[in-house]
């Protein structure tokens, strides 16, 4: 069973940063989109980022676009999210999302999703 493996979730104060890593299986890393989603409680889990398996395809949900950073180390197996300027709103369970394409990853519709690590912005 393949396992994606968040972490580097915690508390931080507004305006502040945080760095989220995603480990994947070398077995499926380098041939799969990557994307990161959050969701707070009594919410949708939302888009947040993608990036292809060549790193050339990048988008970002409009919410975060201009504070965060999405970017993958092939030679590690992990993908990241530098998040930056944080804010209340961007407190949420943070989930790795794999899947073949970056379409089918915004969709959802990839193959693994890790456990997800929580991330808290205090005011």
């Amino acid at each position: 069973q393949v396992q994606l493996a968040e972490s580097g979730g915690g508390l931080v104060q507004a305006g502040g940063s945080l760095r989220l890593s995603c480990a994947a299986p070398r077995s499926i890393f380098g041939n799969y989109a990557m994307g990161w989603f959050r969701q707070a409680p009594g919410k949708e889990r939302e888009f947040v980022a993608v990036i292809s398996w060549s790193s050339t395809i990048i988008f970002y949900g409009d919410a975060v676009k201009g504070r965060f950073t999405i970017s993958r180390d092939d030679a590690e197996n992990t993908m990241y999210l530098q998040m930056n300027d944080l804010k209340p709103e961007d407190t949420a369970v943070y989930y790795c999302h794999s899947g073949r394409t970056t379409n089918m990853v915004q969709e959802k519709q990839g193959e693994y999703w890790g456990p997800g690590t929580q991330v808290t912005v205090s005011s």
